[in-house]
């Protein structure tokens, strides 16, 4: 498969033209890629409004993931916005309200999106609650909700996969979905490397209607290169609005280091899949062998290794630090989990270096404390309202009745512990606490 943006990048680099043009180091080396860094000269396209090299490209990523595909350099983030600015047009064409069914862990970008599109948001809630990372919603419960739900919204939208590793059951959730008329969208951040599996798992092989990767947090890609993907059944519709919605949310000066990392990666997903296959089979091994040490595992995803800590009489973090000492660091850590991501980029000899750390870690008696219940908040005001007013920082601890203006939680993981315009309650406080959080933007008084 060619490469026609790095293709046309070396070419200008190597014919060491004047560049009168931005940006401002003149592809003079201080970090030393600058000579391939442009903008949008004459040849080198332009993503919002693709018609070259660029078009060329994304056509290619389209074959490879078998769907109408558009690139992002600004991560899944902006393609999260694009989407639900394609649903809410979608929605209002078909006569559906501004509305969005959503599993609760969604990342933060979909608070904002929502501010700024004014949606208004129904919570699906998992029946279990072992982490607010965490939300299974199965068929039966999407169909009790749809079934009832008065308006019905415009979209269904999952995290899949989450923070943790665990996998939705797309399949059935999209029959659901277009059983009621409702387009599905799944943020599939950690997920771009699924299509790549013998058989696919990527949610648009299994039914999704719209789907985000970030390429570069599971295939090698520069860190802010992402996918939006749209189906075959809403393609006719929501294709020619595509670059409309990511222009909206996206800077006019697109990085090219991101689009040729893209670019390249058309070249390597040809000869992926038995790379994925021989990782995916190593990291089963593993998750086997530390096991059989007594860890307890969390997480279906097929290069995620995600440890339930405190059965092992640990927490999350102090695995992580204990990892940090042997030179390794970890994708995240709480309380509850520690997160370990793979690619064919690590070698057998790095996963056996995991495994013997791992392993001579001694176990201890199990922590038995677990982490504060999400209870659903009290809804104030929309999202809308509350991430547009005025607002101020305060001790967590002395938030209680207070109405939450921002989501107040970093990135990773991202995943709002209360959301915006809902009062903060005493367990809600308790909640913040557990996972470290000790100031919150709240609406001022």
């Amino acid at each position: 498969m060619n490469t026609p943006i790095c293709d046309f990048v070396r070419r200008y680099a190597s014919e060491n033209p004047l560049r009168l043009h931005m940006p401002g180091h003149k592809g003079v080396p201080v970090l030393g890629m600058e000579h391939l860094d442009l903008t949008e000269i004459d040849g080198a396209d332009s993503l919002y409004e693709a018609d070259g090299i660029i078009r060329e490209s994304e056509e290619n990523a389209g074959r490879h993931f078998g769907c109408r595909t558009y690139y992002s350099t600004e991560g899944s983030s902006q393609c999260i916005r694009a989407m639900l600015y394609l649903a809410r047009l979608y929605g209002k064409r078909h006569g559906a309200a501004p509305l969005v069914a959503a599993a609760r862990n969604v990342h933060k970008t979909f608070l904002s999106a929502a501010a700024l599109l004014d949606l208004s948001v129904d919570w699906l809630y998992p029946e279990e609650d072992s982490s607010y990372l965490a939300c299974r919603i199965t068929p039966q419960t999407l169909e009790t909700y749809l079934h009832s739900a008065d308006p019905r919204p415009m979209a269904v939208y999952l995290t899949s996969p989450d923070y943790l590793g665990n996998v939705a059951d797309i399949a059935g959730l999209s029959g659901v979905c277009r059983r009621y008329g409702v387009l599905l969208l799944v943020d599939n951040a950690h997920g771009a490397y699924l299509r790549f599996l013998l058989p696919s798992r990527h949610p648009m092989d299994l039914g999704a209607d719209l789907s985000c990767d970030s390429a570069h947090k599971t295939l090698p890609v520069l860190t802010g290169g992402a996918y939006l993907h749209l189906a075959a059944s809403v393609e006719a519709e929501l294709a020619p609005h595509a670059k409309n919605a990511l222009q909206l949310f996206g800077s006019t000066s697109p990085s090219y280091l991101i689009l040729q990392s893209l670019d390249a990666a058309n070249r390597y997903l040809e000869t992926y899949p038995e790379k994925l296959a021989q990782t995916a089979r190593r990291l089963d091994a593993l998750k086997e062998e530390l096991r059989g040490a007594g860890y307890t595992l969390a997480g279906q995803e097929a290069l995620k290794l995600t440890i339930s800590a405190k059965p092992y009489g640990y927490t999350g973090t102090e695995l992580a630090e204990i990892l940090r000492t042997h030179r390794m660091e970890c994708e995240f850590a709480d309380p509850d989990f520690l997160v370990l991501m793979f690619t064919p980029e690590i070698g057998t000899d790095e996963m056996a270096r995991v495994s013997d750390v791992l392993r001579r870690i001694p176990q201890k008696n199990p922590l038995t404390a677990p982490p504060p219940v999400s209870i659903p908040g009290e809804r104030v005001c929309s999202i809308r309202e509350a991430m547009l007013a005025w607002s101020e920082t305060v001790p967590a601890a002395a938030s209680v009745g207070r109405i939450l203006a921002a989501p107040s939680v970093a990135c990773p993981p991202a995943v709002p512990i209360l959301v915006c315009g809902e009062r903060i309650t005493a367990a809600a406080v308790e909640r913040f606490a557990y996972y470290g959080i000790r100031e919150l933007t709240v609406i001022a008084e």
